[in-house]
């Protein structure tokens, strides 16, 4: 957690305070109800289904693995590894899932557009859960009590040939669960919300020096312009000047991987498998075109709860967060590639002002994020499946 808390508020300017005001309030409203692909009377039952899926290991080859083996609740829904590990270590870092339900991008490199369809790449990536829908059908079948819930979501479970629905479905209901993990409020939040309140009082109890590093961020660090809103993220994708080197001599393609995979995918917002609300919110699925700039291209990370997710970037390469202010105050612009206008240079910082950045940044980040607790299932789905009784419509 950032200093202990200092009296006194800077006298920021308009346009501070204006910027300021911008990464809030929190929680945000969802925008629609795209992130699940359910009707609103079918989500308690699919979202009882996917918390239960999420941490069921039966879902992955072997039986070894489930989704929150490399998205714990007790690191922030990451799994403190610089490379994630599922049925063998992969290429990247493990994200939180913490209001991933809030972005349209999902994955290091957009590959899915929805969350639904992120947990079929990992179901069925053979380094993750080496799993299949012929394995999550026999599942749901044999399984009464997970037969049941999603009988509550989604009406009759499929019979053998169409395997495809049973598992497109149970991803959805994952995707209904995850689009619950809001993450708590934060020190900056209440400074935020104090500020916007005009309560300078209240305000002045934010520590002083992640003051000092929030006027930095907004200011002259230029970290706003892609770290935005509420989320602290564009949501959009971006070169840092980082390597993007997989294993000697082989590259991360990045963002144009991510295009490529999901041009090619059948599980997108255009397919038959979205949900009205989704498909009326694919336009930029529609129209994303590959571009050589998007070669070494990551997503830009929600920086909420940033001080519990370490190691950073795309394959964890930067171990702390002083490791990632370094990158920025001391980054080659020689190895970025961009069209246009270049946005980013290195900062410059003197050493106080990198402490205060990164006071700051840990000031995004609350203990109760890694206290998460399982949320109770609905009393209509715990009646109407007890004893495992699978009741069909």
């Amino acid at each position: 957690m950032a200093a202990a808390p200092a009296s006194g508020l800077l006298d920021f300017s308009v346009s501070e305070r204006a910027a300021i005001l911008r990464h809030g309030p929190w929680p945000a409203a969802r925008p629609g109800d795209s992130a699940d692909a359910l009707e609103a009377s079918r989500r308690a039952a699919a979202q009882a289904l996917g918390q239960r899926l999420f941490f069921d290991t039966r879902l992955s080859a072997g039986g070894k693995v489930a989704c929150a083996t490399c998205h714990q609740p007790g690191r922030a829904f990451s799994d403190g590894r610089a490379q994630a590990r599922g049925l063998s270590e992969g290429p990247r870092n493990s994200p939180s899932v913490w209001n991933t339900g809030q972005q349209r991008w999902q994955g290091w490199d957009g590959g899915a557009d929805s969350v639904w369809a992120q947990a079929i790449r990992a179901l069925l990536d053979p380094r993750e859960m080496g799993s299949s829908s012929e394995q999550v059908h026999a599942l749901l079948q044999r399984d009464l009590s997970l037969k049941c819930r999603y009988v509550q979501a989604f009406g009759q479970l499929p019979s053998h040939g169409d395997e495809q629905t049973a598992m497109v479905r149970a991803m959805q209901a994952i995707g209904a669960f995850v689009a619950t993990l809001v993450s708590p409020r934060t020190p900056f939040d209440d400074f935020r919300d104090a500020l916007a309140a005009g309560d300078a009082l209240r305000a002045a109890r934010y520590p002083l020096q992640a003051q000092q590093g929030l006027r930095i961020f907004v200011g002259k660090g230029q970290c706003a312009l892609c770290h935005m809103g509420p989320l602290f993220s564009s949501g959009e994708f971006a070169d840092i000047g980082l390597p993007f080197f997989s294993q000697p001599g082989v590259v991360d393609k990045g963002r144009y991987g991510g295009i490529e995979q999901l041009k090619a995918s059948p599980y997108t917002r255009l397919s038959r498998w979205a949900g009205a609300a989704e498909a009326a919110d694919a336009t930029t699925t529609r129209h994303v075109d590959l571009l050589p700039r998007n070669f070494g291209e990551f997503k830009v990370p929600s920086l909420r709860h940033v001080a519990q997710t370490a190691p950073y970037m795309h394959d964890g390469q930067l171990a702390s967060l002083a490791d990632v202010v370094h990158h920025y105050d001391q980054m080659n612009p020689e190895r970025l590639h961009t069209d246009g206008e270049q946005i980013l240079r290195p900062l410059k910082l003197s050493p106080q002002e990198r402490l205060q950045l990164q006071v700051f940044l840990e000031s995004l980040s609350y203990p109760a994020a890694m206290r998460w607790r399982a949320k109770p299932e609905p009393a209509s789905v715990v009646t109407a499946c007890a004893g495992g009784k699978a009741l069909h419509r």
